[in-house]
């Protein structure tokens, strides 16, 4: 080498020699030195640095590699052990699928005799008597030298390494996982058999053809028929179901074209919805049009009774009732149930009380208005000449009696020909009703008597003519009268009268009390105050019957127009 490459060896030993001391600053000179020794070191012109095993370091290696932390090693030698594995410092962890070992025997043999040391309970070695598990015994082991445990398995804490500690498998046992599988194969062998079992019932019943049972076998998947499904606004699938809501037949009128008014309904083309009804300024009932709006489907069908249902749960839970609509829906079905017939069974007990008391049946049973003042409620608009503008139509007026019933082999009604003051049948000019008839013959040979319309029924015809309302309402309040007549006779027994007598004497007794009562208080009124008896006008007792009727019948009113003719 040359002298210049010599004069930089013995630099890098002299550097060496001052890098065992104590660090201290460098000066600007050394810096420079130090910067033109590591370029000649990368172009080659300069040997590389050496470690302490007399490895050489590469001198491209960055300086925040190859530099070493203070408190790796505080001589600041060149070296690059510190990046290398630290052998002396590895930490031997578990293997892969080490676990602790609970409640397994340490040895196969059991001691016959206590030890010394050894739990005073159970006498094993492996734990003392106040970690033991087993049963308190009455007397220990240690001192009945019997029924000496085995020694459990001490397991050394299991050191895991950074995957073991984030492994959640580690330690499970796969014959957990039989179990799961044994019992969904029995539900799937259960739901197998009644599917089965159904589909024998309704082929013995014959609801399904030979078509219909090798399609439901029982080997089919319903997932294998999703495709068959053809419902609108569902996009199904096997694997996935997306529903998108507020779509349309493309056949059908969209919701902002059934009415093009713009005070109408408003439409929101975002969510697609229209939930008022758009007809409704039009002036056409619900009925009438096909769409009445998105509220009008939500509010039929199951909505209301849900919606009852929800305002009972809340005022059953008020009152007491631990009742939830969705914590427990069938116990608030049935309590529904109960509360609607039990409501029903106290207003139809109500009214027949008020009915029994009061009376008003006849009232109850009265026909319809329409029938007694022949008026109803129907709107209906007239012009001035009488024709109808808005409203119904003029109702044609029907009779009560059948219309166009031929009987008999009859071509015409019975009333269609009149002779002599006599009514017949115009096909065979026969006066006789109920007749048979006989057509063009009896034309020609017309030689029956007139009969009279009312000579002409028969006893049992005049049965079977039906009753009007006003004898179906006669006949029904007979009939009430009858079952009253009945429940009083009832009621009233062979000792009623001696009640009533009984009665009337309490009565007369509490009515001379009262005549009592009040002059002993006129007089008491009339003292000064000073002189009346404390507590002279208040009773304490609890009145009876006949001493409250007596007081309502004895009181002074007022208010009464008579009032002042009462002591005449």
């Amino acid at each position: 080498m040359t002298e210049q490459g010599s004069v930089m060896t013995e630099q890098a030993s002299t550097e060496g020699i001052v890098g065992l001391d104590e660090p201290k600053k460098m000066t600007r000179e050394d810096w420079r030195k130090k910067k033109e020794l590591e370029e000649q070191r990368k172009l080659g012109n300069a040997p590389a640095e050496v470690d302490e095993e007399g490895k050489d370091i590469n001198p491209h290696i960055p300086q925040y590699i190859s530099s070493v932390p203070w408190y790796i090693d505080p001589s600041k030698r060149p070296t690059l052990k510190h990046q290398r594995p630290q052998v002396e410092y590895q930490k031997q962890f578990a293997a892969i699928g080490e676990w602790y070992k609970r409640g397994v025997q340490e040895q196969k043999s059991v001691a016959t005799k206590y030890r010394k040391g050894a739990c005073e309970n159970c006498g094993a070695m492996t734990h003392q008597k106040k970690d033991c598990f087993e049963r308190p015994r009455k007397v220990g082991a240690k001192y009945t030298g019997s029924g000496i445990a085995p020694d459990e398995h001490t397991q050394v804490e299991v050191d895991l390494d950074y995957d073991g500690k984030r492994d959640r498998w580690n330690g499970y046992d796969p014959e957990e996982h039989q179990r799961i599988v044994e019992e969904y194969s029995k539900v799937d062998l259960a739901k197998r058999t009644l599917k089965a079992q159904k589909l024998q019932d309704e082929l013995a019943s014959g609801k399904l053809d030979q078509t219909e049972r090798e399609h439901d076998s029982e080997d089919e998947d319903e997932d294998k028929y999703a495709d068959d499904i053809d419902m609108p606004g569902q996009n199904f699938d096997s694997k996935r179901r997306i529903t998108v809501r507020n779509l349309r037949i493309r056949e059908d009128t969209a919701k902002y074209l059934r009415n093009l008014d713009p005070n109408s309904a408003y439409y929101d083309p975002k969510t697609r919805a229209m939930r008022e009804n758009p007809y409704s300024n039009t002036g056409m009932n619900d009925d009438e049009v096909g769409y009445a709006g998105d509220n009008f489907v939500r509010y039929t069908g199951d909505t209301i009774t849900m919606a009852q249902t929800q305002l009972f749960a809340w005022e059953a839970y008020e009152r007491g009732s631990e009742v939830h609509l969705q914590a427990d829906p069938t116990k608030l079905e049935l309590l529904h149930r109960s509360y609607k017939v039990k409501k029903e069974d106290f207003k139809q007990q109500q009214r027949e009380g008020i009915l029994e008391r009061y009376g008003g049946q006849v009232h109850l049973d009265a026909p319809p208005r329409e029938l007694l003042l022949a008026q109803t409620e129907d709107y209906v608009e007239y012009s001035r000449h009488g024709a109808i503008l808005k409203g119904l139509e003029k109702a044609v007026a029907r009779s009560k009696y059948e219309e166009d019933v031929l009987i008999n082999n009859h071509t015409c009604i019975w009333g269609s020909y009149w002779k002599d003051g006599c009514w017949g049948y115009k096909c065979c000019h026969s006066m006789v009703k109920q007749s048979y008839c006989t057509g063009e013959a009896g034309i020609t040979t017309s030689t029956t008597d007139c009969v009279p319309f009312d000579e002409g029924l028969t006893q049992s015809q005049e049965e079977e003519q039906p009753k009007t309302l006003l004898e179906m309402h006669q006949d029904k309040m007979k009939e009430k009268k009858k079952k009253k007549k009945n429940r009083r006779n009832k009621k009233h027994d062979s000792g009623s009268d001696s009640e009533e007598e009984k009665k009337k004497e309490k009565l007369k007794k509490a009515l001379e009390a009262e005549d009592m009562r009040l002059k002993h208080v006129l007089t008491m009124m009339q003292l000064d105050e000073r002189k009346r008896p404390y507590s002279s006008l208040h009773e304490v007792k609890e009145p009876t019957e006949e001493e409250i009727e007596a007081f309502q019948m004895k009181r002074s009113r007022p208010d009464d127009p008579m009032a002042s003719f009462l002591g005449q």
